[in-house]
């Protein structure tokens, strides 16, 4: 069988980011025939329509990368009951110039971790409006709105809760079998 590759991005720029560690998380928990690449946004500029005829080399290489994968896994925390300005962007210039959507059709899925106790819920739903504007089919459940807790998951995505991994488990069985019904 051949490879998926799975496209992550991480919305936030934190060394110890709860998200890169959920997402880390996920990929330990999905079958080998993915391979997932974590996409670098932590050097993008801030998107203008001036250079949409000339792309710097970050947002060039942004989407390259972006069409180099199958599908997309988007962790995102919540910053002002929103999502990231630095995940935006990086979706801003992926998107664009117009007529060049490097995520049409690519399957996706959100998820989230946050302190607070609603996880990353609100961050969650304006994303996944933004990326169905992009034509991109959006896992709509399991949702994983996780509440972050010191002991829940380690810097390299292991799991030390039972439960969680049972949850993660099923979020990952999901998203598996939507990646394979819309991966080219």
């Amino acid at each position: 069988m051949n490879q998926i590759k799975i496209g992550v991005m991480v919305g936030s720029l934190r060394m110890d980011s709860f998200n890169r560690r959920l997402a880390r998380a996920v990929e330990k928990l999905a079958p080998d025939d993915l391979a997932f690449r974590h996409i670098q946004i932590n050097d993008l500029p801030l998107y203008s329509q001036d250079f949409d005829a000339a792309y710097p080399a970050a947002a060039t290489r942004l989407k390259k990368d972006i069409e180099s994968v199958d599908a997309l896994l988007f962790a995102t925390p919540e910053y002002n009951r929103s999502i990231p300005g630095v995940l935006k962007n990086a979706i801003d210039i992926g998107s664009r110039p117009w007529g060049t959507n490097s995520f049409a059709g690519k399957p996706a899925a959100v998820i989230g971790a946050s302190i607070g106790s609603t996880g990353t819920a609100l961050a969650q739903q304006h994303l996944r409006n933004v990326l169905a504007y992009l034509d991109m089919p959006v896992l709509a459940q399991p949702e994983v709105f996780i509440h972050f807790k010191e002991d829940l998951v380690s810097e390299d995505g292991s799991i030390g809760n039972d439960g969680t991994r049972k949850f993660l488990q099923g979020f990952v069985d999901n998203y598996v079998a939507w990646v394979r019904r819309f991966a080219r």
